[in-house]
């Protein structure tokens, strides 16, 4: 489907966004295009603090975060929202706090939605399940929804459209991966992957993901690359040190100018930061002339005021 021919109704029955695979392509187009609109409003210096005027989001967040916390308590602030920041720990609900009772009490105090971080998918199940209020992930262990709306996003608004783009994600195939195919695979992208034997993206996220198209997988970086129109890697390790084992492994799927020539003429990079130079990605690739990494980060704050615009009614 050509989302250039797609009609938007600015509208998703959805309540919850907790992972892609649950959205279709055309509840994500929806996404997409509300994307478009926060964006073009932002650039027009066009108010929209009255969206959410007098409306407080609550952040359970499990880990830290720099971009996407910024992007979150910015975007509430534009909208004209407020935000509270609530910090969650294994070690809170194992000493008797209760899903239902925390989703029950901040529907009583008005709360008009709950984004999360780093909480688990079966935590977040069971917050949707009881929730009277939008329950939004932004980032956990399994997927990154926002951020490969993000991307999505990016794409289309450099490339011109989404249908067959070719993307080729090269890297640990970890919760980011995992994302970005079944959203690309959904928008009529071709995907390619290239992941190390040691860190392959779950199989049961390839089998989601190719039930809308084929994926070609490989281990050699070069064979997924080759006439690619976008190359993305990801961060190797962001909360723990990158041993000496995993740099052996890794090195061959560092992106650099030579993997870079494989894709095709003026071909975009992508990374979603934060990013380790001269591991996974040399400076020349990530601050030379295609990378549209910032671009990427930038449009964070656009895809978080469209998420809450279409979830919190």
């Amino acid at each position: 489907m050509d989302i250039n021919l797609y009609t938007p109704a600015y509208h998703i029955s959805r309540k919850h966004i907790v992972k892609l695979t649950d959205y279709s392509t055309e509840e994500i187009f929806e996404l997409l295009f509300a994307i478009k609109s926060m964006k073009a409003k932002f650039i027009a210096h066009e108010s929209t603090a009255s969206i959410l005027k007098g409306t407080t989001i609550a952040l359970i967040f499990g880990d830290t975060s720099i971009r996407t916390r910024s992007a979150i308590e910015i975007g509430i602030n534009q909208l004209g929202g407020y935000s509270i920041n609530l910090p969650y720990s294994e070690g809170d609900m194992e000493a008797g706090e209760n899903i239902k009772d925390i989703a029950d009490v901040l529907y009583g105090y008005g709360v008009g939605a709950i984004i999360t971080r780093g909480i688990s998918e079966k935590d977040l199940m069971s917050y949707c399940a009881i929730s009277k209020i939008p329950i939004i992930n932004s980032s956990n262990a399994d997927e990154i929804p926002l951020q490969t709306l993000c991307d999505l996003f990016t794409i289309w608004e450099k490339c011109g459209c989404l249908e067959d783009v070719k993307l080729a994600y090269v890297g640990k195939g970890e919760n980011n991966a995992a994302s970005l195919i079944s959203g690309a695979i959904k928008c009529g992208m071709q995907v390619s992957v290239a992941t190390p034997p040691q860190y392959p993206i779950k199989q049961e996220k390839i089998r989601q993901a190719m039930q809308y198209g084929p994926i070609h997988i490989t281990t050699d970086p070069h064979e997924a690359v080759a006439n690619a129109d976008i190359v993305y890697t990801d961060c190797y390790s962001y909360h723990t040190p990158v041993s000496e084992e995993d740099r052996k492994c890794l090195a061959p799927y560092q992106i650099n100018t030579d993997l870079m020539r494989e894709a095709n003429r003026g071909a975009f990079f992508m990374h979603a930061l934060p990013a380790n130079r001269g591991l996974e990605v040399t400076e020349s690739v990530i601050d030379g002339p295609h990378s549209i990494v910032l671009d990427q980060a930038y449009n964070k704050l656009h895809v978080v005021k469209a998420v809450l615009v279409m979830l919190v009614k």
